[in-house]
């Protein structure tokens, strides 16, 4: 039986449907389907990704490691104070020698005389030194109390006994005095520069200066041991517990204050070097 569909309807049949596709969808992840296959993991791995390259971009570089700094302070200050001797007196030196004293202690030419005013002037220091410790405007400055380094009670014996040989004793010259008065306005003032005298002056006392009162001892003396050279104990037991004091009492300082410290080393030298030129005057 012949189809009664008119030809238009047929043929309006035959077209291809009129089919919306609908866009992609964004990647950004408040618009992907919760169905969307992989949204979740791909959402995971870019906000990781984008972690990374923040920490990477705000994360600080390393701080700067000062000579010593992974040993404790006083290796710091060590490291400094090996650097102003000579290579004549250190093989870690660097200093040009320009004064007598800084040549080598072999080629000294000391003198009775010169010597007494170098031990008067190292007296008063240490006696200014014990004075300020004692005194403790500081908290700090208390830790250091009975170290076991003092060396003024020693000094006194010694001298002491110059005077039973005849020699005259004669008063503290401009040296010793000079860095006496610097002392005294420092600690009141400054504590991280006065440590940094505190720890050359008995320090250096009991690793070059022993050298030097031996030396000087075979020249003039007679092979003598005075007792400004001898400690009560172990002296390397007596240096560790006070290295160990130090270390503590800079924890607590900022990395400027333990420049400014490290900086004053050479005043230290210089006021030292002072009074120990008096032994080859």
């Amino acid at each position: 039986m012949a189809s009664l569909t008119p030809i238009s309807q047929s043929h309006s049949l035959l077209k291809k449907p009129n089919l919306t596709i609908p866009p992609p969808p964004s990647l950004s992840s408040s618009f992907i389907p919760k169905d969307f296959p992989y949204s979740k993991a791909q959402s995971f791995k870019f906000s990781r990704m984008a972690t990374r390259i923040v920490s990477s971009t705000t994360a600080e570089k390393p701080r700067k490691r000062y000579p010593g700094e992974a040993k404790g302070f006083v290796e710091e200050m060590r490291f400094v104070a090996m650097k102003l001797h000579t290579r004549e007196q250190a093989k870690e030196g660097e200093k040009e020698v320009k004064e007598p004293e800084e040549r080598s202690v072999r080629k000294w030419e000391p003198s009775v005389d010169g010597y007494l005013k170098f031990l008067v002037d190292s007296k008063l220091v240490y006696d200014t030194l014990e004075w300020i410790i004692d005194k403790a405007a500081f908290p700090s400055y208390a830790e250091l109390r009975n170290n076991g380094l003092e060396r003024s009670e020693k000094l006194a014996k010694d001298l002491q006994w110059f005077k039973e040989q005849g020699y005259a004793i004669p008063e503290p010259s401009s040296p010793g005095v000079s860095y006496a008065e610097y002392l005294k306005e420092l600690s009141e003032k400054d504590p991280q520069a006065f440590i940094c005298h505190f720890y050359n002056i008995y320090f250096a006392h009991s690793a070059g200066g022993r050298m030097i009162g031996k030396k000087v001892a075979q020249k003039i003396l007679d092979n003598k041991e005075l007792e400004f050279y001898k400690w009560d104990g172990d002296l390397s037991q007596l240096l560790q517990n006070v290295r160990y004091k130090l270390n503590k009492v800079a924890e607590s300082w900022t990395r400027d204050e333990k420049n400014h410290c490290l900086e004053e080393t050479e005043k230290s030298f210089k006021y030292s070097g002072e009074i120990l030129r008096l032994i080859l005057s």
